[in-house]
């Protein structure tokens, strides 16, 4: 019995500790983190993105997933932009593969060496690049906490077991949020994201062409729709791109939402939100609501929980002086 007690009391102290590191990470993410050190640096980073959109306003969406995408596996560390010489890093795994804007990142961090070296790491350019884009296609701004550090290791197995996939269902996808302490309000909140961008045909052409491996199509997903898509993607179709939110990729607003109710959104993983009672009520209030107020703060809220996942800071890491590559 002695021992049990004594068991228990270990495992409620280690718990303990590890909320306490947890929270003490988060504790060190802050507004205005560069203030003194290098008080320019957002400053500098919307410089530059104003330049890239003014000539590519088509890497909105792309810039703010790749936040989302570092995010989700091994924490906001920026370990989705480094590169591997044997192809074994995070953006050379199949969910990554996709993704762009990697010049652009480094062109920004190529600006903040030249004012600041050594001081802005790549994963707080991330960050701060993801709300400029949201800004710049007329969504919300928010506060961007910094003061995270970048990672040493990528590996290209872990965006497989990490990242939520295009085809997951309503538990898959709240069992993934949970596992990086966001909730099912965060999971609605920030799929409202997929209002800007684009995808491949790869990522949704089961759901037109064989989704039960019968060659039939996903009934969750409207008829007339359908018939649309397959006008532009044919089977077995891996390049051409159709805009996630037609007529509206390079505005942000709640227009997504409308799509999810009537059963027009690209992915399984969107078509799942109307599976559970509280993400079908968010989408359902949304989809009818011409302020969009509401769910323009809950996005910024929502961007800035995400932000803090698994977050290295203080002495962990490092600062890179080139994104792609470990100092």
């Amino acid at each position: 019995m002695d021992s049990l007690k004594l068991s228990s009391g270990l495992i409620f102290i280690q718990l303990v500790l590890l909320a306490s590191v947890f929270n003490s990470a988060n504790a060190q993410l802050k507004v205005g983190f560069y203030k003194d050190t290098c008080p320019q640096a957002e400053a500098i980073v919307k410089g530059v993105m104003d330049q890239v959109l003014k000539v590519a306003p088509s890497l909105s969406g792309p810039l703010l997933r790749l936040h989302f995408h570092d995010c989700f596996v091994r924490g906001c560390d920026a370990s989705i932009l480094l590169n591997s010489s044997t192809g074994q890093a995070e953006k050379d795994s199949p969910p990554n593969l996709s993704l762009r804007g990697y010049q652009v990142i480094d062109r920004v961090k190529a600006a903040l060496e030249k004012k600041c070296p050594g001081v802005v790491s790549c994963a707080d350019i991330l960050a701060i690049v993801a709300r400029d884009v949201t800004v710049a296609t007329l969504g919300p701004s928010w506060r961007v906490e910094t003061g995270r550090r970048d990672g040493r290791v990528s590996n290209f197995s872990e965006p497989l077991t990490n990242l939520p996939p295009f085809f997951a269902n309503i538990s898959q996808l709240l069992t993934q949020f949970r596992s990086k302490n966001l909730s099912k309000k965060d999971l609605v909140v920030l799929s409202g994201a997929h209002t800007i961008g684009t995808s491949h045909c790869s990522s949704f052409d089961s759901r037109l062409y064989n989704f039960t491996g019968k060659g039939d199509t996903d009934p969750t997903l409207d008829s007339e729709y359908i018939t649309r898509l397959k006008k532009k993607c044919k089977a077995g179709d891996q390049i051409t791109l159709v805009e996630m939110d037609p007529g509206g990729a390079r505005t942000f607003d709640n227009s997504y939402y409308k799509l999810v109710a009537n059963r027009r959104a690209l992915f399984q993983s969107d078509a799942a939100l109307l599976d559970n009672n509280y993400t079908k009520a968010y989408v359902k209030l949304q989809s009818v609501t011409t302020d969009e107020s509401t769910f323009f703060k809950d996005f910024g809220v929502s961007m800035r929980k995400m932000g803090r996942v698994e977050v290295l800071t203080g002495k962990a890491g490092e600062i890179r002086k080139v994104c792609s590559k470990v100092n």
